[in-house]
């Protein structure tokens, strides 16, 4: 217990020491695009008929620091408000605190990636199996191919084919917003169906995107698995069938556990493209329209989200894959 303890301290000290590499990464790459919306603000409001002064304050209320400090200045007064996990005012909700407009945002990009990418663990999981196991017949060849393709295409393509058939084409499913503006949010029947069918575009483009992927990897680690000593011995034990896929399903998909919780941070950060084309107001959206405002401080807060799901994630996966499997903790 003791030596479990230990490696995860070490490694949320790593955490801590990436993370704020990111941060300081993030925010130097911010404040080098072009345009400073701090001294359009600081014109804007001496424009008003406020005092200079005045203005410099207010804009160092919005914004955590004043245009007119130098860069490190400024880099100082943002870390050392994100150490007192203030992220800031954004700019473009009207001085609406960063942590509120990233809350209300987090949920729609967590749930759909998460149940996308659980759909797409299971599925690919278990056609991986048979794929293997049954790699000379048709039903392992054609899992194989359907693993190939959906491998091989881009996110934006996916996205827009569904939308397509399913919206334009079929009518069959709702498209923009997380659901019907004229229900009233609540834990109602309506309003949770409308939510359930507003997110099938957004989970099964995140679904599919991810099945190829873990088909051909656990076929690949199947195979492996098969020619184990401890497979060919309880078979010379007269072993059941389920019994043999059991054992070998679960040796083979200990690799993948690791990989799981990755692909939970890196999904993250992969849907600002897949939330833009299907007009979802998730973290990608706000990301998005963060940038294209100018707005720092969103801006930094939900890079730094999506910094700290993916050191998390993969802080995750190695405490996960210690435990689940005793011989990585020799």
């Amino acid at each position: 217990m003791k030596g479990f303890l230990r490696r995860l301290s070490v490694r949320l000290a790593a955490g801590l020491v990436m993370t704020a590499v990111v941060a300081t990464f993030t925010f130097f790459l911010i404040h080098a695009l072009p345009g400073n919306p701090g001294d359009a603000a600081y014109e804007q409001f001496v424009m008003q008929g406020m005092a200079p002064e005045q203005a410099r304050a207010k804009v160092a209320v919005i914004y955590g620091f004043t245009s007119h400090e130098s860069l490190f200045q400024q880099y100082t007064s943002y870390m050392g408000q994100l150490i007192r996990g203030n992220l800031g005012v954004s700019i473009s909700y009207s001085g609406v605190p960063v942590s509120h407009v990233i809350a209300s945002a987090a949920p729609w990009t967590i749930l759909p990636v998460l149940t996308g990418l659980l759909v797409s663990f299971l599925v690919g999981v278990t056609a991986g199996v048979v794929a293997a196991v049954r790699r000379s017949s048709r039903w392992g060849g054609l899992l194989s191919l359907s693993g190939s393709l959906m491998a091989g295409v881009p996110s934006f393509v996916l996205a827009l084919l569904l939308a397509f058939l399913f919206h334009t084409l079929w009518g069959l499913l709702p498209f923009g917003d997380t659901s019907d503006v004229t229900l009233t949010p609540g834990l109602n029947a309506a309003y949770v169906g409308s939510v359930a069918t507003h997110a099938v575009l957004p989970v099964a483009t995140y679904a599919l995107l991810s099945y190829g992927g873990w088909l051909l990897s656990m076929k690949s680690s199947v195979v492996s698995v098969l020619g184990d000593d401890f497979i060919l011995a309880a078979e010379l034990r007269g072993i059941t069938p389920a019994t043999r896929m059991r054992y070998i399903g679960r040796n083979a998909v200990l690799p993948l556990f690791t990989v799981l919780a990755l692909s939970f941070g890196f999904m993250f950060g992969g849907s600002v493209i897949i939330e833009h084309i299907f007009d979802y107001p998730g973290l990608g959206s706000l990301l998005l329209q963060s940038i294209g405002s100018r707005d720092y401080p969103l801006m930094g807060g939900a890079f730094l989200l999506i910094t700290v799901a993916i050191v998390l994630a993969n802080i995750l996966a190695e405490t996960l894959y210690s435990v689940i499997d005793p011989r990585v903790r020799r």
